[in-house]
């Protein structure tokens, strides 16, 4: 029997979705405030040390207000799976960013124009993680064989990350982009920021309209992804939900981070399949054995690092050959 607890109230997740809201709008009109500009990584770093700050802080208003509710020993426990989860969501995160370097790059995005498109896709990737995240709790709640479902697709997941690991989506050959020319008018230049143009009388989407559906379709793909992955630490909806909630607001600044970088970390995709395979593996074996956190943690962490060392230490072929010719 896998059990399902409860910390969240509707005052509690009233709350914080407001308290999103606010974040989400401040920097909705700081981005309108400072108009288009290339993010430097300077600001980008600031950005993701506030939002890691705003997410430690909310851990521990969590942690006294549980601490209060339900006493000292489930606070601990509350207070570790969330931070756990949320390191974990992050990670995972990194991914994401990866192919949202390769969407921008495929499409030739001007570096003014990022911006906007990545906060709309972090608000979508709010909306349907919410949405997945309550479907797939609500199953296991009523379907214990579920977790060992999401287990066996973890795992899967893992597989197929690890064969196709080295390899880039041939955006030419989307689906989801030939069926939006085929029913759409697309104009062949960007016209600024926008999504959608009238011209001689006609609505035409712009190429920053297909980027912007192509962002939101890999937010769900890794939603479907990454979500089953956290209920290996907790089934607890409030924590589910707050500490995803948390890794996709730092995913904007992240991205202006790590795109100049992605091309060093070629073999971080490897480490992440290696995780996700982990993580599947712990649910599918909760039975036998229940892995403490502290030692997902550890394992998660230091597959990580192993994966970035390797990848700095070890060039990506394509350079070492052409160090070869020189």
């Amino acid at each position: 029997m896998i059990a399902v607890t409860h910390t969240g109230t509707p005052v509690l997740y009233l709350g914080f979705s407001i308290l999103v809201a606010v974040f989400l709008a401040l920097d909705f009109v700081l981005l309108n405030a400072k108009g288009k500009y290339k993010v430097p990584v300077r600001e980008a770093l600031v950005w993701a040390a506030v939002w890691f700050v705003a997410a430690m802080v909310f851990a521990g208003w969590y942690w006294w207000y549980v601490d209060g509710v339900h006493g000292r020993e489930v606070a601990n426990t509350k207070a570790i799976e969330y931070v756990s989860g949320y390191l974990i969501e992050k990670a995972l995160a990194t991914e994401n960013v990866f192919v949202w370097v390769t969407i921008f790059t495929y499409f030739a995005v001007p570096p003014e124009f990022q911006k906007r498109v990545l906060l709309y896709g972090v608000i979508g990737a709010i909306v349907m993680r919410a949405v997945l995240i309550f479907l797939g709790l609500m199953l296991i709640e009523k379907f214990d064989w579920m977790f060992y479902v999401f287990g066996l697709f973890l795992f899967a997941t893992g597989v197929k990350m690890l064969l196709v690991g080295g390899q880039k989506p041939d955006l030419g050959k989307n689906p989801v982009i030939g069926w939006i020319r085929s029913h759409m008018r697309v104009t062949d230049a960007y016209h600024g920021e926008r999504f959608l143009v009238m011209q001689q009388g006609r609505r035409y989407a712009t190429p920053l309209f297909l980027v912007l559906v192509l962002v939101e379709v890999t937010d769900l793909i890794f939603s479907v992804d990454s979500i089953p992955a956290i209920f290996a630490v907790t089934t607890d909806p409030f924590v589910v939900f707050t500490s995803n909630i948390f890794a996709i607001l730092v995913l904007r600044a992240m991205y202006f981070v790590l795109a100049d970088m992605a091309e060093r970390f070629h073999l971080l995709n490897y480490g992440l399949a290696l995780i996700v395979m982990f993580i599947g593996v712990k649910m599918l074996i909760v039975d036998l054995y229940k892995i403490p956190i502290p030692g997902m943690l550890g394992t998660v962490f230091a597959i990580l690092v192993v994966s970035i060392g390797a990848s700095l230490l070890l060039p990506p072929a394509r350079d070492r050959n052409s160090g070869e010719a020189r």
